[in-house]
């Protein structure tokens, strides 16, 4: 039994027993009706307390904001804040399934693997999975773009869900697609070192959905303005690769602010996913109209592939694989 079952149990206990006072009000003295009111009182109100403290316990702070602004276009925008910074966007109207921001318009590249998949392992991208929701603009991007895609997006926080389908579409989406959307409310870290394990002891709400591996798998978490450590490290990246079938893709979101100049995460996550991964590629997504801070792609796979604008590296670039156990 789950504790929202153990609340509604408790609930309708409580309710009985409701009731069973009231059947004696009748026969007893004005102070016995009064106390019996104040002992009722007292346990639904702790009952409520207890609740409240379970579910702050049970799911992350949130702060979600969902602010309107004007695009430089001159076009109604709805932006999705939390942490301090923008973490998606949607278009009011006709452009609400097209990104607003052109790193999540760049995450296309991805299909550049497409073709060169089929040919070298008999299947291309039919099956992705995305970690991280938010305002879902890339997956209502890419799910009308690809009409044969099914996609899981996992998000953990059960405010940016509700924003998502109060404010940005997500509900219009799913209508729209037909059962190709998987919305599953999950940490995403946890969920991937089940399907690495093979998922013998799954207990995440995609156990029965995500036994079969995927063949991308796309990666745009941030707590904040940081990204999101448990995913980004070695042992994460081992699951990712074990997650992915044969000759799959991984395609992990890394923000640079400061013009650029800070390159240092870009830098570890690149020596880390190089640690498991085959082949690792860059691919800088700028943002003319969206400017402040720069995205880059890295997509790393065994899979020996070419992507559009990716740049190239060297020994020298990379920085030093993150660790689950590094302070």
């Amino acid at each position: 039994m789950n504790m929202r079952d153990a609340y509604r149990m408790l609930g309708i206990v409580a309710l009985i027993l409701v009731i069973a006072f009231a059947l004696q009000l009748a026969t007893l003295p004005p102070a016995g009706i009064a106390l019996v009111l104040v002992v009722v009182a007292v346990v639904f109100a702790a009952l409520f307390a207890s609740r409240r403290r379970a579910r702050a316990q049970a799911r992350p702070t949130s702060d979600v904001r969902v602010r309107t602004l004007t695009a430089p276009t001159g076009e109604e925008v709805r932006v999705l804040e939390s942490g301090g910074v923008y973490q998606s966007a949607t278009y009011v109207g006709e452009r609400r399934f097209e990104p607003v921001f052109a790193y999540q318009r760049a995450f296309e590249v991805l299909f550049d693997a497409d073709g060169p998949m089929r040919a070298a392992c008999g299947h291309g991208i039919e099956r992705a999975l995305a970690l991280g929701g938010g305002g879902f603009a890339w997956p209502k991007y890419t799910l009308l773009r690809h009409k044969d895609l099914a996609l899981d997006v996992v998000e953990r926080d059960p405010d940016v869900i509700e924003a998502a389908r109060r404010w940005f579409y997500l509900d219009d989406l799913a209508a729209r697609v037909d059962g190709r959307l998987q919305v599953m409310e999950v940490d995403g870290r946890e969920l991937i070192d089940e399907l690495a394990d093979g998922m013998e002891n799954a207990s995440t709400p995609l156990a029965v959905h995500s036994r079969a591996p995927y063949d991308a798998i796309v990666n745009d978490t941030f707590a904040g303005s940081e990204p999101a450590h448990s995913l980004a490290t070695v042992e994460a990246a081992r699951s990712m690769r074990a997650a992915l079938n044969p000759g799959g893709v991984y395609l992990t979101n890394v923000v640079s602010r400061d013009e650029g100049r800070d390159l240092a995460f870009l830098r570890d996550e690149v020596a880390t996913l190089s640690a498991v991964f085959a082949h690792v590629h860059i691919i800088p997504a700028t943002d003319e109209d969206w400017g402040g801070e720069d995205n880059y792609l890295v997509i790393a796979t065994d899979g020996p592939y070419t992507f559009s604008g990716s740049i190239p590296f060297d020994e020298d670039f990379l920085g030093t694989p993150l660790r689950d156990d590094a302070t």
